[in-house]
């Protein structure tokens, strides 16, 4: 009983740790990191041509090229990716996602995740670290046509691609998000 208590626990810190492991940048932009975010954005535009339009209507969306997760009863998920402002093709600083969930869950996984944002002050909660998603926040799976219909709740709409894994989930949390503005002499 002792060890299995104990490995719970070290699983529990192991998976705190990594979710909080995930910060944003100093205000430097990656080049590699706007290259792995183009590529998921053109996967996500591959797999809905019906989502370049919700793009462009959006005030903002973020984009996180690979979010990793991971849970033996306790687990955690880390990504990192970009976030763009209506009318700017470029990115405007980084963002980080963390989350921790405790439930009946098993396995592990990546996917990609894209946030789009209904109106400007949505986007500018977001900006400030005022926007955490709860267990009740649905996200679509990216596909043709979901875009078309999918509807804004509490002003945001988020798509998942899986990218690979195997995860068994029943359980509850959040995620938790970190915006870093790039420097702006480095557009």
């Amino acid at each position: 009983m002792k060890i299995k208590t104990s490995l719970l626990m070290m699983t529990a810190l192991a998976a705190i740790a990594f979710a909080t492991g995930c910060a944003s940048s100093n205000g430097e932009k990656s080049p590699e990191m706007t290259a792995d975010v183009k590529e998921a954005k053109a996967e996500f535009l591959k797999n809905d041509d019906t989502l370049g339009p919700v793009l462009e209507n959006a005030s903002g969306y973020a984009i996180f090229p690979s979010v990793a997760t991971g849970a033996l009863g306790v687990g955690a998920a880390s990504g990192k990716g970009e976030l763009f402002e209506k009318g700017n093709p470029h990115p405007v600083g980084d963002v980080a996602l963390n989350q921790v969930t405790v439930g009946f869950q098993a396995g592990g996984q990546a996917y990609s995740e894209l946030i789009l944002f209904e109106d400007p002050t949505t986007l500018d909660n977001f900006k400030k670290g005022n926007v955490e998603f709860s267990a009740q926040t649905s996200a679509v799976a990216a596909s043709e046509g979901v875009s078309a219909n999918a509807k804004y709740e509490q002003g945001v709409i988020v798509m998942t691609m899986t990218q690979g894994g195997l995860m068994y989930q029943a359980a509850i949390g959040g995620q938790k998000f970190d915006y870093t503005p790039y420097n702006v002499s480095n557009p």
